[in-house]
């Protein structure tokens, strides 16, 4: 049997996107065209990987930034032997496929990130490099490396143009991420035509202001040029490689090749049959002749890499036994088997101390706790360190060497915290990627209102189902002076719409240590802490257990002197809590029963069952809720009434910025007489 050229594989890939495609009615051809030739030099010359185990730890990661190229990876996945069927290359984009228009991560067996908006998928590589570096530095030993392996992008001129890419290359840059190894597809052409007059960056001077590498002049279509050009990346020792690929969009179509017409929709029938003659490519639709898929066949070398690795993985394990199980338990995403011990003992602490601490420090007291039992915390914040309070006495802050490595820590001390820079996107989407690789729990601070900056990398967590911890503090008009620009109004509620987002707003310490455990417990959703700048007194519970349901009664009209049962229940969250205490208090001395809760999770209370549900808010009982943000989120719940804002703040002191804006004890008394007086009418 004659062995295919590397043109011949290459337009194995071709004619599967363009198929692909074609039958979808929609998708984008170009680019999986264009790129096949890097496909062929990296995948089979380069790439460790097994197809029968796609979660094998010491993998190379493959990412596709440019994602709209997702039949190139489909192509790929099922070439090389990957669990994904031809049937599902004929349903690529049809519900319930493997095979979605942007590949989604635990979709498809084989793709390491959801690669959609254009820019994070890049910025997810430079998180899981950082954590291959992270985990070798702590679990390689001199003799035995167990922690060894390569992070590969391909990334388009969108993904550069997106300003995400120099946030997170930047830092990729200063980290010395020599195992990061970018192909840039340059084809000069995106959806509106040639980039030329809106795109003039000099990419290659601009990647190595950044500390890169840069390979330029490769051709794009010379897998034997890309293929020296990846590893001549790989002997780096001390920076990341971009390698600048000059291609053709939707190479081999005759027609259509070079243009915006290749981009992002089908061929068309008649120049695919053009671009089969002129391919030479005679097999039918999703027919791949036999010589072509055994030569693209991946499963012999990649089962045999991996059962080398698990040789040296077991001889590491004799010798190094409580590592090697370290290293399982993060890999695995598990917590200590002591973590809830831990959590414990820091709550009847906090208990007994009683302490008024703003819940952003309380925060750094939970972080102190856990951190010396969990040193896959990695830690970070957005130049924000010594106001977000994300950086514990144990943790080192993450220091790179000339030489590429990072700095060992000492045996006292756990985990990393990064400096991020002001870079809140680039920080969300790393920490996606770090989240991704395995092995360490990332969190990230910043203020609140800059959680506009991050917010789309925060949904991809969201909707790829990761665990990611992000620390909102300054959550209200509470951080006072510095004035509307830096109070956040709106974004609690927003946050909130984010399926798959848990948001806490704790009112005390018991409260964020308990949103601090929930975050870490709950595998498969991301969290968002919004913590405050100004102190908050410590609320003793009549039922503490229940804080982990999302909101709880903290305190019956019995605990201020009358036993009947509640007219109206007042609902706050974070600092609002200790106004609708207050409030319950005035309105007891005319005898109006209220009930508080306390709902420092909407996202979590709204999973509980509703028989849980109905007795906290008991129906029939008109409902108040307090809290200094928009005030249309809350009639969800069925409030009479809400006191919030829908304004911005303004600049001045706290106390008179609540006053100002309606949030005191008098004002929440008498929005629930009004609310009880309305419903007797």
């Amino acid at each position: 049997m004659t062995t295919p050229s590397l043109s011949t594989l290459a337009n194995a890939v071709r004619v599967l996107a363009m198929d692909a495609v074609q039958k979808a009615k929609s998708g984008h051809p170009g680019a999986p065209m264009g790129m096949a030739d890097m496909a062929v030099a990296l995948w089979r010359e380069h790439l460790v990987h097994n197809p029968a185990n796609p979660k094998w730890p010491n993998r190379d990661r493959f990412v596709l930034s440019n994602g709209h190229a997702s039949m190139l990876l489909y192509a790929l996945l099922n070439l090389t032997g990957y669990n994904l069927p031809m049937k599902e290359l004929k349903n690529f984009r049809q519900f319930g496929s493997k095979t979605p228009g942007h590949p989604e991560v635990d979709v498809t067996p084989g793709v390491e990130t959801t690669t959609g908006p254009l820019g994070q998928g890049i910025s997810n590589a430079v998180g899981m490099a950082l954590a291959e570096k992270l985990l070798a530095a702590e679990f390689n030993k001199p003799d035995h490396t167990i922690v060894d392996h390569h992070t590969y992008v391909f990334l388009g001129d969108g993904c550069l143009m997106e300003g995400i890419s120099h946030e997170a290359c930047a830092l990729a840059g200063a980290w010395k991420l020599n195992k990061l190894i970018a192909l840039y597809d340059s084809n000069g052409i995106s959806i509106d035509g040639q980039i030329a007059p809106w795109f003039v960056d000099d990419v290659a001077k601009r990647f190595e202001a950044y500390q890169w590498n840069v390979i330029d002049h490769v051709d794009g279509h010379d897998a034997k040029d890309v293929s020296a050009a990846i590893a001549q990346a790989k002997r780096s020792a001390d920076k990341p490689t971009l390698i600048i690929c000059k291609t053709s969009i939707g190479q081999g179509s005759p027609n259509r090749a070079g243009t915006a017409k290749a981009h992002g929709e089908p061929l068309g029938a008649e120049e695919i049959v053009l671009t089969r003659e002129a391919l030479g490519w005679s097999a039918e639709p999703f027919v791949i002749p036999d010589e072509v898929r055994d030569a693209w066949d991946a499963k012999a070398t990649g089962m045999a890499a991996e059962a080398q690795w698990d040789e040296t993985f077991s001889a590491y394990a004799k010798t190094y036994p409580h590592e090697a199980s370290e290293f399982w338990r993060r890999v695995q995403g598990d917590l200590p088997a002591n973590f809830q011990k831990v959590v414990g003992a820091f709550i009847r602490q906090v208990t007994e101390k009683a302490e008024t601490v703003a819940t952003r420090k309380a925060s750094q007291m939970v972080l102190e706790a856990l951190t010396p039992e969990l040193s896959e915390l990695l830690g970070g914040s957005a130049d924000l360190t010594s106001s977000n309070l994300t950086q514990t006495k144990v943790q080192a802050a993450l220091r790179v060497d000339e030489r590429g490595n990072a700095v060992k820590l000492e045996e006292a001390q756990a985990g990393y915290h990064i400096n991020y820079g002001v870079r809140e996107f680039g920080m969300a989407a790393i920490m996606n990627g770090v989240a991704l690789h395995g092995g360490f729990i990332p969190y990230g601070g910043t203020f609140l209102t800059f959680s506009d900056y991050s917010r789309n990398a925060v949904r991809m967590a969201a909707l790829m189902k990761r665990r990611v911890v992000h620390v909102f503090t300054h959550d209200s008009i509470g951080l006072g002076e510095d004035g509307p620009t830096h109070q956040p109004v709106e974004h609690a509620a927003s946050l909130r719409l984010i399926p798959n987002l848990d948001v806490w707003r704790p009112a005390d310490t018991e409260e964020t240590a308990v949103a601090w455990a929930q975050a870490l417990e709950n595998k498969d959703r991301p969290t968002a802490l919004l913590l405050s700048r100004q102190g908050l007194p410590f609320l003793p519970k009549m039922t503490p257990d229940f804080v982990a349901k999302g909101a709880y009664v903290l305190a019956e009209p019995s605990e201020v002197g009358l036993n009947k049962a509640p007219q109206a229940v007042l609902i706050a969250t974070g600092s609002e809590v200790q106004l609708a205490l207050h409030a319950q208090a005035l309105l007891a001395k005319d005898k109006i029963a209220v009930r508080v809760v306390s709902m420092p999770s909407t996202t979590v209370f709204d999973r509980q069952k509703r028989e849980y549900q109905a007795a906290v808010l008991p129906p029939n009982v008109p409902r108040i809720a307090v809290e200094a943000g928009v005030s249309a989120f809350w009639w969800k719940y069925g409030c009479a009434a809400v006191v919030g804002m829908d304004t911005f703040g303004e600049s001045a002191p706290a106390p008179e910025l609540f006053e100002h804006f309606g949030f005191t004890p008098e004002n929440v008394a008498d929005t629930v007489c009004v609310a009880i007086a309305s419903k007797r009418l």
